[in-house]
């Protein structure tokens, strides 16, 4: 999201001592951020709240809402969740869910008419391999599989993998397949997900 520029006017101007003629001169030049940009942020937090009273009527919460273009158009993505710290990943939600979701949500998407262009709705879970995004996140995933991957290196390595053991004040606990112990400070963690097991 850069800074582009809000208007600007060109027009011409005469200056003292030069001979007549057509010189062009800025009027006005301001800066904003785009328009673009700006449209997109509130329209998912448009959509998320839209979205968060329909999964709520179904005792889920909104995990993510992505708007962007791919090779098929434009994709306006719905993750929910079923919270809950008894919730395992392949438990959270189901097909149906999703199905339901995505009906009522899109209703109410056609109704208020705030996606300015052609779209496809997905409603789906986070996936088995969800991301972990904070410490209330590791808790409810104590016991599960996940490679974290930390902004600068701890003990030499720049990723843990293993069981989750649960939060320690600001710190993940990571048991390896050697039984090892680690301590991941959160502050340092620059993405976390879930392995998928079988």
């Amino acid at each position: 999201m850069g800074e582009r520029p809000l208007f600007s006017f060109w027009g011409p101007v005469s200056r003292p001592g030069e001979s007549s003629g057509l010189h062009l001169s800025p009027i006005f030049v301001g800066w904003r951020r785009s328009v673009a940009d700006m449209e997109v942020a509130d329209l998912v937090g448009t959509v998320r709240t839209l979205a968060g009273r329909v999964a709520g009527s179904y005792a889920l919460e909104v995990f993510d809402v992505q708007y962007r273009r791919e090779s098929s158009g434009m994709v306006l993505r719905v993750l929910v969740d079923r919270p809950g710290p008894s919730a395992s990943a392949e438990e959270s939600v189901s097909v149906e869910d999703c199905a339901r979701v995505s009906r009522d949500l899109s209703a109410m998407l056609d109704v208020e008419d705030i996606v300015p262009v052609a779209y496809t709705l997905e409603v789906s879970s986070p996936g088995l391999d969800r991301p972990l995004r904070d410490a209330a996140d590791y808790r409810r995933f104590a016991g599960r599989r996940a490679k974290l991957v930390t902004r600068e290196p701890i003990g030499g390595q720049r990723f843990v993998r293993g069981r989750l053991g649960g939060v320690e004040g600001a710190d993940v606990l990571v048991e390896d397949d050697t039984g090892r112990r680690h301590r991941v400070p959160m502050a340092l963690i620059s993405r976390a997900n879930l392995e998928v097991e079988f």
